[in-house]
Order: structure tokens, then C-alpha cells, then sequence
């Protein structure tokens, strides 16, 4: 009895020691998941998405294009400080409006609205007065003179379309009963100083004419050379199209158009008069000298008879434009052909034997034309010939105009002739006097500024003749073989700058 009790009483005992591990086993998993959770929740918080931006922080607006003289600024900023009132917008202008716009003179009932003057003036340093340096969102609104937001919702779908095509630029038309949108190419050729617009029907374009907004990036306006200059957004198109940032087009959002503007004749004419001066100075800012609209039109923008010419000293026979990775202005070009023409003309007249010379010679073969980098055009005749010319023989004591109103005039750097296309405008034509001397055409007297211009007599006996700015003109026989004597084997095929030693051909 005794045994069996003590069986039980052992039996127990295990029983409960083993409920008791058991317990102190489930306890500490439990504590040490419990210390794992919050370990993790310490190491690793809970990831939750950040509060969306509201459209009052991610944009600010610009109002950059008005006139001093008529404007409807204070209503057009109100238009959209009352629809977004946290939200910041610019006013930026070269002069002071005067009269000064109601919104200027009570500008602390607005004190999101800011005045920013682009001129220089003492005491105020290049950050204080430089736009984009005050912008603190990521987008930014330009808007014309007269505009009317009237739906918060446009301007939320201009953002989207924006965050979906980064690095691009969004418009939308400001609706009249007239306004349309047009979509251009813009063709910029630097090297040529030459602007050609063509009129596309896309909605992805390099610009666009007709009343808009814009929505760009922030960054977009840091890259450009100056985003503000007048005319605006004219301006600022060449510059994104240069850089091929392209221009979405989008339809049916609430921007309207305002107060109308510039209605009176006098007010269209002083408009069209003060655009058509601002598109000059933008222009010479950029160096463009031809511009091609897309209406068919072309616009020249360079020098002229009256103008001095676009490049200034020419050393070593190396024009400074080279240096700047460009060629020859296309307006120096055309007033170039004119005066090579005058010139034919003038000495066929006269009955002086000439020839087409050196590196005129070698556009001729190339293309017919003046070498796309050449700034004069070089002429050989017979000396025995000179006194045939009534100009020419006036030249050779003092500088005369002829009835044409180009100059001629005798070099001050070697004996030989110069004909000017006006004297103002000095692109000219080289004439170079040559004589027969043991078989061979000598130059006469010296040349600082032409070498190897001596060669064998019989590339004149008989004369040729070439296709040269658009007609025929005498040249030495076998030009090939002449052009090598001058400038080495294979100078037609292969281009070279006046001195390569300075600058490799693009």
C-alpha cells in the first residue's frame, strides 16, 4: 500500500515538474517575441506614405510678359491668389510700371505677391535680383497679361501631365473666341547664325505662338542662359529648343482670357513697334542673323550698306567668328556675293582680263559658291589691264565711291586693290595685279596677307571659266592642278580653315 502510494505520489511529482518546464519553456518564446516585436518596431518603424503636397507648394507663378504702359496685372495675380491663397507669385519686369498698378500700391493685402526687378541698380546684389533664386517649389506657372483661372482642377492636370513627361514643358491656350495655338519647329544652326521656323501639326512641338501658360520645371529654367529676356516666351522657347527640350500641347482647361488689351490703332501700332525692337535685340543677343519664318518668310537681322560689318579685325587671315565655332555670317556672305558681282560686272566692262583666285577658286569648285567660312573673295587680273578701269585708276592715288555706292581703294598692307560693299560696311573684294615675268604670273609687289599666289603662265593660255555666286566668270585652265600647286594634293576634297594649325575643320 504503502509502495503504490509513493508510485503515486513520484508520479504526481513528474507530472507537475513537467507542467512546470512546459510553462517556463511557453513563457520565455512568448517574452522573446514580444522583445522581438518591439526590437523590430524600434529598429524598423512603420513606413507610411508622405502627405501629398498641396498644388499651393508645389507651384509658383510668374507673370512676366505685360507692358509698362497698359497692363491688367492686379487682376490677372488675384485670378489665381484667390483660388490657391498660400501660393507665391512673381512679378517680374525691367522698369517700373508707371502709373504703378493698384496691386502695387497695396501690395500688404497680398503678401504672396512680389515685385522683382531684372535691371541692375547700386546696392542691390545678382541673387536679390534674380528670380529663380527666390523660387522654392519644384514647378513653376508663367502666365501672360489678362488671364483668368477659373478652375483649380486645370492646374492640377497641368502638374500631372508634367510629372508623367519630366524635364518637358506644358501649355494650354488662354480661350478667346479667336485664340488658337500654333505649333512650331524650331531649326537653330548656330554655326550658320541661322533661325528656321516650320509650322507642324503635332501637339509635341520646340514652341508655340498664340496666348498661353507654361508649366515647367524649376531646374528647366536653371539651365538656360537667361530665361527672362524680352520678348517673352519667345525667348525663352529658343533657348529650351537649343537645349531639345520639347513642348507638350494640352486641350480644355480653364485659363480665359481677361481684360482686353491694346485696342485702340495707336495702341497695336506702339505694340507691334516695340515687339518688332525687342525681336532685333534678341536676336543680336544671339547672334542670329537670318531668320526664316514659317510663313516663307526671311528676315534678315545682320549688317547692311548702312551698318558696319559682323566681324571685326581679321588676323592671320583667321576671322574671329572661327574661333567661336562659327562660320561666316550669312548676311557678310550675301553682301559678299553682291559686291563679287558688281565687281565682275565693272571689270568686264572695262575690258580687264581677270581670273577667279586662291580660296574663292576652291569654293567655286566645291560648290559654286564662296567657302562657307571665307570673309572676302579674291580676284587675279593683268596688270598691263589697270588703267582700263576709270575706278581702279581713281584708286590707286585716293579712295573713291562709284555710282553704285560700293568703295574702291588701294590695301595699305601689299600693292593691290580693294573694293568695299560700302564705306561703312568693309566686306570686300581682293583685286590682285599680276605680270608675266620668265614664263611665270608674278605677283606685284608684296603681300603680307596672301602667300603662293606666283604660278605658271599657261594656266592662262587659254582662260576657263566656272559657275561663281550664281553666274559664269574666268578662271586659269586645269584647276585642279592649279588649286594643288596653291593649297597641296587633295585641298579640294578635303575642307580646311585658313590656318588648321589653329583650329581642326568641324
Amino acid at each position: 500500500m504503502r509502495l503504490k502510494s509513493y508510485k503515486s505520489f513520484i508520479f504526481l511529482f513528474l507530472l507537475i515538474l513537467t507542467k512546470i518546464l512546459v510553462f517556463c519553456y511557453f513563457t520565455r518564446l512568448i517574452s522573446g517575441l514580444i522583445e522581438s516585436t518591439i526590437e523590430e518596431k524600434l529598429v524598423k518603424p512603420t513606413l507610411t506614405k508622405p502627405p501629398r503636397k498641396k498644388i499651393s507648394e508645389l507651384v509658383t507663378v510668374l507673370i512676366r510678359e505685360f507692358e509698362q504702359h497698359e497692363n491688367d496685372i492686379t487682376l490677372t495675380s488675384h485670378s489665381f491668389v484667390n483660388l490657391f491663397a498660400t501660393m507665391e507669385l512673381f512679378i517680374i519686369y525691367d522698369e517700373l510700371p508707371y502709373p504703378p498698378p493698384d496691386i502695387m500700391l497695396n501690395n500688404n493685402t497680398s503678401p504672396n505677391i512680389k515685385f522683382v526687378k531684372l535691371s541692375p541698380e547700386l546696392r542691390t546684389n545678382f541673387a536679390d535680383s534674380y528670380p529663380i533664386s527666390k523660387i522654392r517649389t519644384k514647378y513653376v506657372l508663367i502666365v501672360p497679361d489678362s488671364t483668368r483661372l477659373t478652375s483649380r482642377q486645370s492646374l492640377q492636370t497641368m502638374v500631372q501631365k508634367l510629372s508623367s513627361n519630366p524635364g518637358s514643358i506644358v501649355v494650354t491656350v488662354v480661350n478667346n473666341h479667336k485664340n488658337n495655338l500654333s505649333c512650331l519647329r524650331m531649326n537653330i544652326n548656330l554655326r550658320e547664325w541661322t533661325l528656321k521656323y516650320d509650322l507642324i501639326k503635332s501637339m509635341i512641338c520646340d514652341g508655340v505662338s498664340g496666348k498661353h501658360v507654361m508649366l515647367l520645371e524649376t531646374e528647366t529654367l536653371k539651365k538656360v542662359s537667361n530665361a527672362f529676356l524680352l520678348p517673352f516666351p519667345h525667348s525663352l522657347y529658343l533657348q529650351t529648343a537649343s537645349l531639345d527640350l520639347k513642348v507638350n500641347i494640352i486641350k480644355g482647361l480653364s485659363f480665359h482670357e481677361g481684360k482686353p488689351l491694346f485696342r485702340s490703332h495707336h495702341a497695336q501700332w506702339k505694340q507691334k513697334q516695340t515687339e518688332a525692337l525687342r525681336i532685333k535685340k534678341l536676336y543680336n543677343i544671339f547672334k542670329i542673323k537670318q531668320v526664316k519664318r514659317e510663313t516663307g518668310l526671311t528676315e534678315w537681322y545682320g549688317c547692311s550698306k548702312e551698318t558696319s560689318r559682323c566681324f571685326g579685325t581679321v588676323l592671320d587671315s583667321m576671322p574671329s567668328y572661327l574661333y567661336d565655332k562659327r562660320w561666316t555670317p550669312p548676311c557678310c556672305i550675301s553682301n559678299l556675293r553682291k559686291t563679287a558681282k558688281h565687281v565682275f560686272g565693272i571689270l568686264e566692262e572695262s575690258g580687264i582680263r581677270y581670273w577667279l583666285e586662291a580660296g574663292s577658286l576652291l569654293g567655286a569648285m566645291r560648290s559654286g559658291d564662296i567657302l562657307p567660312w571665307d570673309h572676302d573673295v579674291d580676284i587675279g587680273f593683268i596688270r598691263e589691264d589697270l588703267n582700263r578701269c576709270e575706278w581702279l585708276k581713281k584708286a590707286k592715288s585716293r579712295s573713291v565711291v562709284d555710282t553704285k555706292g560700293f568703295l574702291w581703294e588701294k590695301a595699305t598692307e601689299g600693292n593691290f586693290y580693294r573694293v568695299h560693299f560700302s564705306k561703312t560696311n568693309k566686306i570686300h573684294v581682293n583685286l590682285f595685279p599680276f605680270y608675266s615675268k620668265n614664263g611665270t604670273m608674278a605677283r606685284d609687289s608684296w603681300y603680307t596677307t596672301h602667300k603662293n599666289m606666283e604660278f605658271p603662265e599657261n594656266f592662262l593660255h587659254p582662260m576657263s571659266s566656272i559657275d561663281f555666286v550664281g553666274r559664269n566668270v574666268p578662271s586659269p585652265n586645269n584647276i585642279r592642278d592649279f588649286l594643288e600647286l596653291k593649297f597641296g594634293k587633295g585641298s579640294i576634297e578635303i575642307p580646311e580653315y585658313p590656318d588648321p594649325s589653329k583650329l581642326k575643320f568641324p
